[in-house]
C-alpha cells in the first residue's frame, strides 16, 4: 500500500467524493429536487462517507480510524438503499442507479480492505503505508 500523507490521498475518499458529486447532480433535477426528505438524506449519506474517512484519518489512531471507516461503510449501504427509493420513484435512470450503486459497492470494498489492513498493521497514527 502506498504511503498516505493526507486523507485526500485515500482512494476510497476520492471515489466517495466523486459519488457525492454525482448524487448532488442527480438530486437537483426535476421531481428529485422537490423530494426534500430523500434529497437531503441521500446527500447526507454520501457526504458522510467522505467525512468519516477524513475524520477517522485525522484522529491519529488505528482503532479510531477503523471505527470511522465502519461508519463510512455503513453510509455506503445507506446510499445504496436510498438509490432504490430514487429509482422506484423514477427520479433516476437505470443507468444512473447502476453507476452510483456500483460505485458505492466499490467504495465499501475499498473501506473493508483498509479496515483489514489497519487492524493487522503495526504502524500507528499517521504512519499509514
Amino acid at each position: 500500500m502506498a504511503t498516505i500523507g493526507k486523507f485526500e490521498d485515500i482512494t476510497a475518499w476520492q471515489k466517495a467524493r466523486e459519488m457525492t458529486r454525482m448524487i448532488y447532480k442527480f438530486s437537483r433535477r426535476g421531481e428529485f429536487a422537490k423530494d426534500f426528505s430523500l434529497k437531503d438524506q441521500i446527500r447526507r449519506s454520501s457526504s458522510s462517507v467522505m467525512s468519516n474517512i477524513a475524520e477517522g484519518y485525522e484522529r491519529d489512531g488505528n482503532k479510531e480510524f477503523v471505527q470511522f471507516l465502519s461508519q463510512a461503510k455503513g453510509s455506503c449501504g445507506e446510499v445504496r438503499s436510498q438509490l432504490y427509493v430514487a429509482i422506484d420513484q423514477e427520479y433516476i435512470s437505470n443507468d444512473e442507479f447502476k453507476i452510483i450503486g456500483d460505485m458505492a459497492v466499490e467504495i465499501s470494498k475499498m473501506i473493508s480492505g483498509l479496515m483489514t489492513y489497519l487492524r493487522q498493521s503495526e504502524k500507528r497514527g499517521r504512519e499509514y503505508q
